[in-house]
């Protein structure tokens, strides 16, 4: 698989934000689409820098390493009039404000983009694309600053609802390089001419976010999937042939109330109708045969590739990983399914001892995705960490100082934390740093940075951050 498969947070406002990411990631997703809303990481939050260091570190825990910013909440900006103000408003001051906020947000998360559409149309139609062109270039002023990407979402009845409208508008800006599409293949179903594996053709490279949901023609009424006229496997096929590396998010807003079974019925709709890719059928012969990994993980990187899975802001892959990393992953998560404790334990002792770095990294990364690990793949685990952290490679210490680190004894943790500001992985890879950082670990640093400064060597900026932020 090329893409990510995640889940919308607007199908779960029922929910609390932690437990609708903690049911999205057992499910099996691997990313989400995150609408902030009132109770969802309120961008108006008093302690938001706070919330947001939260819910980065939930998400690496979790193992959603794929995100986007949805902008679509209804009553945050005006409790009277849903989705108001919008970029056509006579004053869409707080509408830009917001877009600002949301990609603050982005860019603290590492999200691939903030979603956003133009907004319903009350005024003269040249009026309204006016200010829907001044709009967006005062948001695109934010995102370049930020250096964080902006997808516009052609809507059914706003003033933007046809792809080709939002390729118009990007044109008319001068073709910003921070500006691309966000398409939900419903809509396609329901207003495009063309259905939603040729949208997706024509999207082509500027596509960075992607809605599923199914529609019938005609009607702008997001049903799961099978319940209208979408093509699933023909949409994910042009996904995957046009190379398509983000998110693949459901988007059923309407069913908070069923959230758990619509996703889970959502997640089986769409591994049915998934390209038979090789990591599909590496997953089946793994349960077919457990023993078969052995085989299999050497081979990870030359049938899916290695390259990051942020490149524009993780080119090295030390904090969210790379694709074989992913692809790793997801197989000792098939792995632990079959295994018991035991078996497992000694599998992933194997599968270190005898693999190269990228091998080896990959199992420190499944280790953080082990939400609830037994006794002996802590014990073992640990022992895997520790042998980790007395390496040299980068990508292998970060992976190292991962969601697992949490079995970690506190002297132990602390000098993986140095070793990671010594050989130049940044302390985002570190999960639960904002909880676990100490006074000791502080010194630590304090110590480190002093001696840095005496041999006239700069000091790491994420390293000061968080010595000043112990004053």
């Amino acid at each position: 698989m090329t893409f990510s498969l995640g889940y919308g947070t607007n199908g779960f406002s029922n929910h609390r934000l932690d437990e609708a990411l903690a049911v999205i990631a057992d499910l099996g997703y691997t990313g989400v689409a995150l609408t902030l809303d009132h109770d969802h990481l309120d961008p108006f939050a008093d302690d938001l820098a706070r919330r947001v260091d939260h819910v980065a570190s939930r998400l690496s825990a979790l193992g959603l390493n794929r995100v986007v910013i949805e902008t679509g909440a209804r009553y945050l900006l005006d409790p009277w009039r849903k989705h108001s103000p919008t970029l056509l408003s006579d004053d869409p001051a707080l509408r830009i404000d917001f877009l600002a906020r949301a990609l603050q947000i982005a860019g603290d998360l590492g999200a691939d983009c903030v979603s956003f559409w133009s907004g319903v149309s009350t005024v003269d139609t040249d009026l309204a694309w006016s200010r829907l062109r001044e709009g967006v270039a005062a948001v695109l002023e934010h995102a370049a600053r930020l250096n964080v990407r902006l997808a516009m979402e052609p809507e059914p009845g706003h003033r933007v609802q046809h792809l080709s409208q939002v390729l118009d508008l990007r044109k008319e800006l001068g073709e910003p390089e921070l500006f691309g599409v966000t398409l939900d293949v419903g809509h396609c179903v329901a207003v495009e001419p063309v259905n939603a594996a040729e949208c997706v053709r024509l999207a082509g490279p500027l596509l960075w976010n992607v809605q599923l949901d199914d529609m019938l023609p005609r009607v702008h009424e997001h049903l799961e999937f099978g319940d209208g006229h979408l093509d699933l496997p023909g949409t994910l096929a042009a996904l995957a042939e046009i190379g398509y590396t983000g998110l693949a998010a459901v988007e059923l807003p309407r069913h908070s109330h069923a959230a758990p079974d619509t996703a889970r019925r959502a997640f089986e709709a769409l591994t049915a109708a998934m390209p038979q890719t090789w990591s599909a059928k590496a997953e089946r012969r793994i349960r077919e045969k457990p023993s078969v990994i052995g085989a299999l993980f050497p081979a990870v990187g030359r049938e899916v590739g290695r390259e990051a899975l942020r490149p524009e802001t993780d080119p090295q892959g030390l904090v969210h990983g790379t694709v074989d990393d992913r692809a790793r992953i997801r197989l000792v998560t098939v792995l632990a399914d079959v295994l018991d404790d035991a078996a497992l334990a000694t599998e992933l002792r194997d599968l270190y001892r005898f693999g190269d770095d990228a091998e080896r990294r990959g199992v420190l990364r499944a280790l953080a995705s082990l939400e609830s690990p037994g006794a002996e793949v802590t014990d073992a685990g640990i022992k895997l960490v520790e042998d980790a952290l007395r390496a040299n490679d980068i990508r292998l210490v970060a992976a190292a100082m991962g969601a697992f680190a949490r079995f970690l004894d506190d002297h132990t943790w602390r000098h993986g934390v140095l070793k990671c500001v010594f050989v130049g992985v940044p302390l985002a890879a570190v999960a639960d740093l904002e909880t676990r950082a100490d006074d000791e670990l502080k010194r630590m640093l304090a110590d480190f940075a002093d001696e840095r400064r005496a041999a006239g060597r700069d000091v790491p900026a994420d390293a000061l951050a968080l010595l000043k932020e112990g004053h």
